[in-house]
């Protein structure tokens, strides 16, 4: 079963025992009006692609409207992925972001990984995960365990090399499908 919770253009795919939950810090204006995280720059759905995450050729990622069909129907069940920011207001830039505007969106996250219980939760760059840990200075990869899910922080699908991305995501789902 997938519930799809809707925060304005901002739908959040969540399933009982997904592989991975994604978080997020907050949209840019470009995903928020598309209505599909990350979905301004596709580097992270392209990630994805590359490292078997998902069955979808770039391509068909590379269609706004494509992308929004496959993030609707097959993201959350055929692919067992969530996805959860922690703020719901776009901004270009993160800092942009006012202080204490985080503290629903965790508490909404956290309810998230409690009732869904994703075998990983990751943290999508070093400012998402921070926010979280209020401003907890950390390095990426493990980073314990959260309601009995494994928490991982993973590198910003925009910067630095494909390669050490397409690596990590390859290591966290190896990882979350090893664990029951």
């Amino acid at each position: 079963m997938v519930v799809c919770l809707e925060y304005k253009n901002i739908h959040y795919k969540l399933s009982k025992n997904a592989l991975i939950m994604f978080v997020g810090i907050n949209p840019h204006p470009g995903s928020y009006m598309r209505g599909v995280p990350f979905s301004n720059n596709k580097m992270f759905w392209y990630l994805l692609s590359r490292a078997g995450l998902i069955d979808e050729p770039v391509e068909l990622l590379k269609s706004d409207k494509e992308l929004r069909k496959m993030y609707e129907s097959r993201f959350a069940q055929a692919y067992r992925l969530n996805f959860i920011n922690l703020v719901d207001r776009p901004t270009v830039d993160v800092s942009k972001l006012k202080k204490g505007e985080e503290v629903r969106g965790i508490e909404r996250m956290l309810r998230a990984v409690k009732r869904y219980r994703p075998r990983l939760v990751c943290f999508v760059g070093k400012v998402t995960y921070e926010t979280f840990r209020k401003g907890a200075n950390t390095t990426y990869g493990y980073k314990g365990d959260l309601f009995g899910s494994k928490v991982y922080l993973c590198h910003f699908p925009i910067r630095g090399p494909a390669s050490v991305r397409i690596n990590e995501l390859r290591k966290m789902i190896k990882i979350a499908k090893a664990l029951n």
